[in-house]
């Protein structure tokens, strides 16, 4: 007997009535018409007495809703456990820079949603996007998709946004006030390094242009700030998350917008084998309210 026969038998034993359980879970009366006539076939014995004025439980019938409501008790009891278990956790959210502040609005209602537990920010580096949550330094990671890793699971998208690129206030772009993917064939972008991987690089950080001409790399950096420091000096330009441009205003760097580049989107991520019911509350959380708009 499948979980949803289950519900209906047990809740038209307890209401008697068709319409009235139909109602109650939100499907026809012939539903739970074909469901209770499934199962009597099945045990071979009739559960329900029917006539036109009443519908009674039979001596089996009621036997099976004692039986089967022992049952769900223990289920519902046993998640309750679980969720008690995952009570007054911190998760430690893994965001790049500032991205934590655009968050606010998923981390109140996860705060207010779930009494006890909380979230705690660490700093991730595109140079080294998993290793944190590898090694259990972080629980969750909000990270641009795609994320294709089979040790990790991708949860909701939380984050969206255009995309700008980092250039020397000198350089040429400026005048011109944007910039292309295709300008990124004239210039160096910053090597990220072999931690992080090519795909997801990539999808941030193209290998060719829309035309087909090879991105050259140059210098690498691991951090946020030393690609900034690339970036000032005028060795590199770097794709960026408009979100950067939002909280960062350092002298030497103008960001341009790059309006051929499609929206970016970041995703909650997590180590498979560390699912718990307050990442699942977080990332329920997140699905209820959808992806933030930067």
């Amino acid at each position: 007997m499948e979980l949803r026969d289950i519900e209906i038998f047990l809740t038209l034993a307890e209401e008697l009535h068709f319409g009235r359980t139909a109602e109650r879970l939100r499907v026809s009366q012939a539903r739970v018409s074909q469901a209770i006539s499934r199962q009597e076939r099945r045990l071979g014995v009739a559960l329900f007495d029917r006539t036109s004025r009443r519908v009674t439980l039979t001596p089996v019938g009621r036997r099976l809703r004692e039986d089967l409501q022992q049952a769900v008790d223990l289920l519902q009891a046993g998640l309750a456990r679980a969720r008690a278990a995952g009570a007054g956790q911190t998760l430690r959210l893994g965001v790049f820079g500032h991205a934590g502040h655009e968050l606010r609005p998923l981390v109140d209602e996860f705060r207010t949603r779930n009494p006890g537990s909380d979230i705690q920010f660490g700093e991730i580096n595109g140079s080294d996007p998993f290793t944190a949550l590898r090694t259990g330094e972080h629980d969750v990671h909000v990270v641009w998709l795609p994320v294709a890793e089979p040790d990790l699971t991708v949860g909701p998208t939380v984050l969206t946004g255009a995309r700008v690129l980092a250039v020397a206030a000198d350089h040429p772009l400026v005048a011109r006030g944007s910039a292309s993917l295709e300008d990124l064939a004239d210039n160096r972008v910053v090597d990220l390094g072999p931690d992080a991987p090519g795909y997801w690089v990539a999808s941030m950080i193209p290998l060719h242009t829309p035309l087909g001409r090879r991105v050259p790399r140059g210098p690498r950096a691991r951090t946020f700030h030393e690609v900034l420091s690339l970036v000032a000096s005028g060795e590199c330009v770097q794709p960026l998350g408009e979100v950067a441009a939002r909280y960062n205003n350092p002298p030497g760097i103008v960001f341009l917008p790059l309006p051929d580049a499609p929206a970016l989107q970041w995703a909650l991520t997590w180590r498979s084998s560390s699912d718990n019911p307050t990442i699942h509350a977080l990332a329920e959380t997140a699905a209820d309210i959808g992806p933030i708009v930067l």
